[in-house]
């Protein structure tokens, strides 16, 4: 029966709809047996408020039904996994609503309520930090439903500059073997989602929530038969000091200049949703390394210091270093991917210092390696590596957690640090295997986690950085990437100012965050925040270690005992919501790595979500309308917003269907078939009764 179904998009007029042709253009069909299924289609706005290292973000998700039936739609979509998200709005029609965060199973029932009730509502789940659903209930025919969210975000300092990643496209995940039961021909599509929000694997005595299904990739198979123009983009960057330098290297961008504020744009005013947007700025006027800041209100008072690493020279005496190079060779690295990661162990390779070890390991299903054991960075040893990494191939599923495990399974040379090298896409769903096999294992070694793609997973590889006190960079190989995988290959930096702690002096702090401060690396910077009781004048001093040399800076800041109501969010008001989500984030890692009660972690996490209004794994923002959008008395059903293939990322990341026609087992999206046999079959269903 699967062998029936295809997609085809048909590309007509804007009038076919109640919505403007500049709003919503294009239409899916699916063509099968049970006739034609029009799918739910989208279109996304994204508004970017940044004031220094602080940004604001507004996503506006239109979604229009193109059928002549009522459906409800369900999307998977990214945000940046740091991203505070504190507010949503639907409107449908002249009809606006302000969406509630409630516990998560309360928020899922308020949803199916108002859906039975013909009610319109939208349903905002969080399944990892950087993965969402958004469910929009009785999508009516002609009627679209815009659904905002709102959040916020420190914007990180990466190499002298500050990088702003706005996610577009969640990647495929892959989670292992999963045996598929044939579907039975008469079931209702509404059983196949009826425990989706809530499901779960137990490993050992853990609940974990599932991924979500992977939505149909059509545009596999019809590349330029997708709508091309669903995103948008209006950003405004200003700053207390001079701001210069906007760039992007993932997209072209149409910039303005005026009175000290850039505006930005896309080039071509719209963009398909297939790569991420990556944007980086420099600050001008930064004299000092340090700097504080804070925000009191009817919860107390939260501070944020900012620290960056002193310029020191660099040490007349050079560790010796085991690298370990960790390499994704599964089929999501297929094509470019590969290629980016082949170029950048040649540049790292041949700068190898002649005190040097290393060791290469590839990894997909399985993983194996150049040597069975850590050899000298001499040129014989650097020419047999090289072949090695020359020859790899891809092909196969993502086992990141048995590739890490090797990686530690060696002993390492006397008098050397050891630095994993690991290179990724990152597409995988069991982020928690790998975080708590690296918490286990790690010691005294780092990781430097490269991303390779266009929409890697950046919270598994900025979470593996973190926990392994090194760092996190980003390797698009359809964007100049021989250039980018040379310069950070070469430019495998060692720590400025490690083992960092603060000492808050008289100050009365409490539940400073992050738990673990990582190291500071030449570039970058690390942003502490806390709660406090009082106010007034403060004695803060940063302690650590530069060169194995004790360090100190002191800051004497003055932090408000009282709330400024005139204070916006850009001068201290998003301070509370950054420290609650950074908190949350703690918590995520303590949940993923197992450490604490289970039980007691997720109540911190839901209440910090209903205290401070945050989207988290535990709470949910939720949308109903009051007026009754949807008469009948049909039951609808869901379809899933289709998503485009992940620009150079070829079909070996996606499963054996007719949307692919790869046999590589990487992330399974056979649903979305399951889905248009469901639909078809509802809609028979619907046209016996009308017959009737």
């Amino acid at each position: 029966m699967i062998r029936h179904f295809a997609l085809l998009f048909l590309l007509l007029p804007g009038a076919v709809y109640a919505q403007p042709e500049d709003e919503i253009a294009g239409r899916l069909i699916s063509s099968g047996a049970a006739g034609q299924i029009d799918l739910p289609l989208l279109k996304s706005d994204l508004s970017v408020d940044i004031q220094g290292d602080m940004a604001t973000v507004q996503v506006r998700q239109v979604f229009v039904n193109p059928s002549d039936d009522p459906i409800s739609a369900e999307y998977l979509f990214p945000l940046n996994q740091k991203a505070a998200v504190y507010a949503m709005q639907m409107q449908v029609g002249d009809e606006v609503v302000e969406a509630q965060i409630q516990q998560k199973q309360q928020a899922e029932q308020t949803y199916e309520t108002a859906k039975q009730d013909g009610k319109a509502a939208a349903l905002l789940t969080q399944h990892r930090p950087n993965m969402f659903t958004q469910n929009v209930a009785n999508l009516m025919p002609g009627q679209p439903i815009t659904v905002t969210l709102s959040y916020v975000q420190a914007v990180p300092k990466i190499d002298e500059a500050y990088e702003l990643v706005l996610p577009l496209i969640v990647g495929p995940r892959y989670q292992g073997a999963v045996d598929f039961d044939p579907v039975p021909q008469d079931v209702v599509l509404a059983d196949l989602h009826e425990e989706d929000p809530a499901a779960s694997t137990e490993i050992d005595g853990w609940m974990v929530s599932d991924l979500p299904q992977y939505p149909p990739v059509p545009r596999l198979t019809n590349p330029d038969m997708i709508e091309p123009a669903r995103v948008s983009l209006n950003l405004i960057l200003r700053g207390a000091v001079p701001v210069s330098n906007l760039t992007s290297a993932t997209h072209d961008l149409q910039i303005g200049q005026s009175e000290g504020v850039i505006s930005a744009t896309f080039q071509d005013g719209r963009v398909i949703d297939n790569r991420n947007v990556v944007l980086r700025y420099e600050l001008g006027g930064e004299e000092t390394t340090a700097g504080v800041l804070a925000h009191h209100d009817e919860r107390g008072g939260f501070v944020s210091v900012l620290i960056e690493p002193p310029k020191v020279p660099q040490p007349d005496q050079i560790t010796a270093r085991e690298l370990v190079f960790v390499l994704d060779t599964s089929g999501s690295m297929g094509g470019e991917p590969l290629h980016a990661s082949k170029r950048f162990m040649e540049a790292a390779l041949q700068g190898l210092r002649p005190e040097d070890y290393f060791r290469v390991i590839r990894f997909s299903s399985d993983a194996s390696e150049f040597a069975s054991r850590a050899v000298p960075a001499t040129g014989g040893n650097i020419r047999s590596g090289l072949r090695y990494v020359r020859s790899l191939r891809a092909g196969g599923g993502t086992e990141i957690d048995n590739a890490i495990r090797h990686a530690f399974a060696t002993r390492q040379p006397a008098n050397t640090l050891r630095i994993v090298v690991f290179l990724s896409d990152g597409y995988i769903g069991r982020e928690a295997d790998v975080l708590r096999t690296i918490r286990r294992q790690i010691g005294d070694a780092r990781i430097y986690a490269f991303g390779v793609g266009a929409a890697v997973n950046r919270y598994l590889l900025d979470a593996m950085a973190e926990e392994g006190r090194g760092y996190a960079r980003y390797v698009d190989p359809t964007q100049r990437a021989s250039d980018v995988a040379d310069t950070l290959a070469r430019d495998l930096k060692s720590p400025v100012l490690t083992d960092i702690a603060i000492d808050w002096g008289e100050l009365n702090v409490s539940e400073v965050v992050p738990q673990h401060i990582p190291d500071l690396f030449d570039g970058g910077a690390v942003r502490v925040l806390a709660r406090y009781e009082g106010g007034g004048s403060a004695d803060i001093r940063i302690n650590g270690l530069v060169q194995g040399r004790e360090a100190q800076m002191s800051l004497s800041p003055v932090l408000p005992a009282a709330s400024d109501p005139q204070e916006d969010m850009h001068q201290g008001a998003a301070i509370p919501l950054i420290w609650a989500r950074t908190k949350i984030a703690d918590l995520d890692i303590a949940m993923a790595v197992q450490t604490g009660n289970p039980r007691k972690l997720e109540a911190q996490i839901t209440d910090l979500g209903l205290n401070f209004n945050l989207q988290t794994q535990f709470t949910s923002f939720v949308a109903v309308s009051k007026r009754i959008v949807n008469t009948g008395d049909v039951p609808i059903g869901i379809a899933p917003v289709t998503l485009p293939q992940v620009e150079g990322v070829g079909p070996g990341a996606y499963p054996n269907t007719a949307f692919s026609g790869s046999s590589t087992p990487e992330p399974q999206t056979i649903f979305g078939l399951i889905i248009l046999m469901t639909l078809g079959a509802l809609r028979l269903t619907r046209g016996r009764r009308v017959v009737a």
